[in-house]
């Protein structure tokens, strides 16, 4: 080769290297930014004060939530999870304002933003918040096996008022799987409903509400579901029944056998939330229906 073609060829090796040495560099980032599964959702999803912390620490998300154990029992090529303890249905689309121990943490962009084309599977836990239950909850609590149950002062000129608000959830609801279809038609949405927080009649003074609030508190939780089972099936989507399969696994069982915490808990997880235990479990349900469909 003659040496005046030499310079030549290096430039243009070198040029060729920057060029492929670019390509890598972009493919990391292309995926990073075209996630297989996407999880939405609130604190059912999330896993609050199950070890370990990943994301904004007001978000309580738990590398051991549903989603993380999903991904891994599916082998999805990316997880990207942006479920927060607290959301409603708004935060879907608008930030979400956040707060450690009631001093103002900082913002959660909208989950939506997390959707993008190429996704292909998304999971949705959504509309406890909206209804306000956990609080309802907790103003059940009721130390007297004789108090006044809190059902009455829920009902107001005989209007079950948290009935309303799941009622008035429906349409909301619609609107978030109307646009997770819009951002990610290729993919796969499993929406999820509640599960089995108290058994029938409850477990008084173990779970101290009184066994006429466990059964509407519990009602409530299943009218919240057929809300959810109902519109995954207007909109063609998987609704995943956790009520079922919670049998023999709500508040009121051994610490073995919980899947749900009451309001003191006996693992490390949240009040009126699931624990490890029973995200893993869910997971697995929700992993048992996906594959049973491919």
């Amino acid at each position: 080769m003659p040496l005046t073609s030499r310079p030549l060829l290096r430039r243009t090796l070198v040029t060729l290297g920057s060029a492929a040495l670019a390509a890598l560099a972009l493919a990391p980032a292309a995926r990073a930014a075209d996630p297989e599964y996407v999880a939405l959702g609130d604190s059912m999803a999330s896993g609050p004060l199950i070890p370990d912390v990943t994301g904004p620490v007001a978000c309580a998300r738990s590398t051991h939530n549903y989603a993380h154990e999903l991904a891994a029992t599916l082998g999805v090529a990316g997880l990207t999870d942006v479920t927060c303890s607290g959301a409603a249905s708004k935060h879907m689309t608008e930030p979400q304002s956040l707060s450690v121990l009631g001093q103002p943490a900082g913002t959660a962009p909208p989950q939506f933003d997390a959707l993008t084309g190429g996704t292909r599977l998304v999971t949705l836990t959504i509309g406890g918040n909206d209804a306000g239950l956990v609080g309802v909850a907790q103003d059940c609590v009721n130390l007297l096996p004789t108090g006044t149950p809190c059902k009455t002062r829920y009902t107001q000129g005989g209007v079950d008022q948290v009935a309303a608000r799941i009622d008035a959830f429906e349409p909301k609801l619609s609107a978030v799987l109307d646009g997770i279809r819009q951002r990610s038609p290729q993919a796969r949405v499993v929406v999820t409903g509640y599960g089995l927080y108290i058994k029938p009649g409850g477990c008084w003074p173990a779970v101290p509400v009184l066994p006429v609030d466990a059964d509407w508190l519990q009602g409530s939780v299943n009218r919240m579901n057929g809300v959810i089972a109902r519109q995954a099936a207007a909109h063609g989507m998987t609704y995943i029944d956790l009520v079922t399969p919670s049998q023999g696994h709500d508040a009121c069982q051994s610490p073995s056998a919980k899947w749900l915490e009451g309001f003191v808990p006996t693992s490390s997880a949240a009040p009126l939330h699931p624990n490890r235990l029973g995200e893993a479990n869910y997971a697995r349900i929700i992993a048992g229906q996906i594959q049973a469909a491919r």
